[in-house]
C-alpha cells in the first residue's frame, strides 16, 4: 500500500491510480449533507470558510458522539452521491479529495478529472475499525448540527481505495 499525507497536492493526486490502495495520514474534515449546504452557502455569499479547501480532504461521515477519551466510537462513510449536488462548487474552490462510499454522477466524475482531484472509497460498515485510525478530533464548524457538524480529524494510516482517479477512471466502470 502507498502511504500519502495531507494536504493532497496535485502532484500527489495525479500519481494515484484507480483501484490503488492507500494509507492516508494527516488532517481531514468530516462533512455530510447539512454541512455541505452550509459550506456552499458561505461560498455563494463570499463569506469566510471554516477551513481552506485548497488541497483539502473531506470525509463524508457523521461520527458517533465523542467518548470520554475524546475520540469517536464509530466514524464510517456515508453514501457519497448525496453530496453530488454540492461537489462542483467545492471542487472549483480547490478541494483535493473526497472520501465516501458508492458511485458518483458522471458530471462529478468529469469534474474530478478536470480539477485533477481524487475520490476515495473506504469500508462501509466498518466505522468502529476506521475510528481507531483517528488520533485526534474536534468540532471545527456548525456545532449545532451534532454529528453532521464539520469535525477536524487527524488520521494515521487511514485505509482507502482510489475510486476515481485524477484522469476520471472509476472502479465502477
Amino acid at each position: 500500500m502507498k502511504k500519502i499525507k495531507t494536504p493532497l497536492t496535485e502532484p500527489v493526486r495525479t500519481k494515484l491510480k484507480c483501484g490503488q490502495e492507500v494509507l492516508l495520514s494527516g488532517t481531514i474534515y468530516t462533512a455530510r449533507d447539512e454541512a455541505h449546504k452550509k459550506l456552499t452557502g458561505l461560498i455563494k455569499r463570499k463569506e469566510k470558510l471554516p477551513f481552506n479547501l485548497k488541497d483539502a480532504v473531506i470525509y463524508y461521515s457523521g461520527p458517533t458522539p465523542v467518548r470520554q477519551d475524546g475520540l469517536f466510537g464509530s466514524c464510517g462513510p456515508t453514501t457519497s452521491s448525496r453530496m453530488d449536488e454540492f461537489t462542483p462548487i467545492l471542487l472549483n474552490k480547490g478541494l483535493g479529495a473526497m472520501i465516501g462510499k458508492g458511485r458518483r454522477l458522471n458530471g462529478v466524475r468529469n469534474l474530478i478529472k478536470k480539477q485533477k482531484a481524487v475520490y476515495f472509497l473506504t469500508i462501509g460498515g466498518a466505522g468502529a475499525y476506521l475510528a481507531k485510525r483517528i488520533k485526534s478530533s474536534g468540532v471545527l464548524a456548525f456545532k449545532k448540527l451534532g454529528p453532521e457538524a464539520i469535525y477536524k480529524l487527524e488520521v494515521k494510516d487511514f485505509p482507502l481505495i482510489v475510486g476515481i482517479d485524477s484522469n476520471g477512471r472509476s472502479v465502477y466502470k
